[in-house]
């Protein structure tokens, strides 16, 4: 096995799959990425079991041939070299097989020890299976609304995920932990396919999120408790995960009696600044509504406190709601309009949290106890 390639665009790639691998893995192979070099093309794949991982790039091959290799390592090696083409050439070395990497141009080698791809684990085939598309720039924006919300208590694994359906033309996607949700929705001109409801791993949807270009389609499919993702020349795929999804139209408010409008800057600042003294474990902060004026504040505790005074349009009755900061922190960083809207029904009902003017998602966030 012998062929050349630019380090830059094999750095791009192996980035990928190191984000892929299980680094806590007892399985070693699951470590290693797989090389199978063929046709003036290498086929690369990393998995950590649950979420599969399958690009192809262009490489001169003057051998072809397969094999695995140590993803960080090999990361750190081409990390290690200067920009140019390098080789990766495998040899036999003490009834070891050893991929020589260097530089074309210049004097700097690596040695790399290698492991046979013989058990590096089949990966599901994703042929004669139904997808639809979705523009990218949108399938992005409902992950990154979602994503953070999935629960990360492990003994309610059904909430570990994001859960996908198609509603009334919609595609849906919610996250919740039990404390709150996050809930986006969008109907695509182009329409999408039928397909079963799925609860789909957090890991591979924040990648899709992340390396898909806002340009073009991702196409998606859900089939055989898997779920396909193919965009630019990546191909994902992940197990789903086994359960039932709570109903969570239970949970979001048919109507609430109240609102009240805030500057997101401002909101973000005042968050920053009472966060400070609050109980990180407990998480809990003030909401204080008056006509005119948003006051936050944190418990009195044995270091202090803090008071934070804010403008919003309000003309109702005063309130008081406690919830968790960081349930409105993470929402925040993901809403990009300049105001934010509460919407609420009184001190220990759902709150609503939704872009000023509102779009196709919305946080559902439950108050806490006030001591």
């Amino acid at each position: 096995m012998k062929f050349t390639f630019d380090r830059n665009s094999m750095i791009n790639e192996i980035s990928i799959a190191q984000e892929i691998i299980s680094t806590k893995s007892n399985v070693s192979i699951l470590s290693n990425v797989m090389f199978i070099a063929q046709d003036n093309t290498l086929t690369i794949k990393a998995t950590d079991i649950k979420v599969n991982f399958e690009t192809k790039i262009p490489v001169n091959i003057e051998e072809e041939g397969s094999t695995t290799v140590f993803c960080d390592k090999f990361l750190g090696i081409l990390t290690g070299l200067d920009e140019g083409e390098i080789e990766f050439v495998l040899q036999q070395k003490d009834n070891q097989t050893i991929a020589l990497i260097r530089h074309t141009t210049k004097k700097i080698k690596f040695q790399l020890k290698c492991t046979s791809q013989d058990k590096f684990p089949e990966f599901p085939v994703a042929e004669n299976v139904p997808f639809f598309e979705v523009p990218a720039k949108e399938i992005k924006k409902m992950i990154s609304q979602t994503s953070f919300a999935v629960s990360a208590d492990e003994t309610r694994y059904f909430m570990n995920g994001v859960y996908f359906e198609k509603k009334d033309n919609k595609l849906v996607l919610v996250a919740t932990d039990g404390r709150r949700l996050a809930y986006a929705s969008k109907e695509f001109a182009e329409g999408i396919s039928d397909f079963p409801s799925a609860i789909v791993h957090p890991k591979v949807l924040n990648i899709v999120a992340k390396h898909a270009s806002d340009e073009g389609n991702v196409s998606i499919a859900v089939v055989d408790k898997m779920i396909f993702f193919r965009f630019s020349n990546y191909e994902l795929s992940s197990t789903l995960i086994d359960g039932q999804f709570p109903n969570y139209m239970r949970v979001i408010p048919e109507t609430q009696l109240y609102n009240f409008k805030v500057t997101k800057s401002e909101l973000v600042e005042s968050l920053k600044r009472t966060a400070i003294m609050v109980d990180k474990k407990a998480g809990r902060i003030f909401f204080n509504i008056c006509p005119g004026v948003l006051k936050l504040t944190s418990q009195e505790s044995d270091n202090g406190d803090a008071e934070v005074e804010i403008p919003c349009e309000y003309a109702g009755d005063e309130f008081t709601i406690a919830m968790n900061y960081r349930y409105i922190e993470e929402p925040l960083k993901v809403i990009t309009s300049d105001k934010i809207k509460f919407e609420f029904s009184g001190e220990m009902k759902a709150v609503t949290l939704l872009p000023e003017p509102a779009e196709e998602y919305f946080h559902i966030i439950m108050p806490m106890q006030m001591a």
